[in-house]
């Protein structure tokens, strides 16, 4: 049996990809778990996903923390925050494989222009409960 972060993140990602605007916006293949060092923006990144156990009487079950990075080819937090409305509507209807999903939810949207890069960024905070 796979860890649940495998399971949960594994459907996230697929409903991401399956989103026909955010492809449109991010091209095919635009989805990683670490920003690519051979591609531009714009993509998403699957920065961080936590999880913790939170157990019922007769189920196990867990709370999921998915932090996705959303990154612009602009210094345009319009372009940025858009690739984030798409991951925010690709959270609904997710069907994790060994998962039953409780709950999802989006938490906070936080926007940045990178100093590094001079692109604007949205971090998007998901929770999902899982048993």
């Amino acid at each position: 049996m796979s860890h649940p972060i495998v399971q949960l993140q594994a459907a996230l990602v697929a409903a991401l990809g399956a989103d026909e605007d955010l492809v449109e916006l991010i091209g095919e293949g635009g989805i990683f778990d670490a920003p690519p060092r051979d591609r531009p923006a714009p993509y998403v990144v699957v920065d961080r996903h936590d999880v913790r156990q939170r157990d019922g009487d007769l189920t196990p079950g867990q709370e999921h923390r998915v932090l996705i990075h959303c990154w612009a080819d602009q210094p345009s937090r319009k372009a940025a925050l858009a690739l984030a409305a798409r991951v925010v509507a690709a959270k609904d209807g997710l069907e994790p494989v060994g998962l039953v999903l409780t709950h999802a939810e989006h938490m906070r949207t936080e926007t940045v222009i990178d100093g590094a890069t001079g692109l604007a960024r949205a971090a998007v905070m998901l929770r999902f409960f899982s048993e």
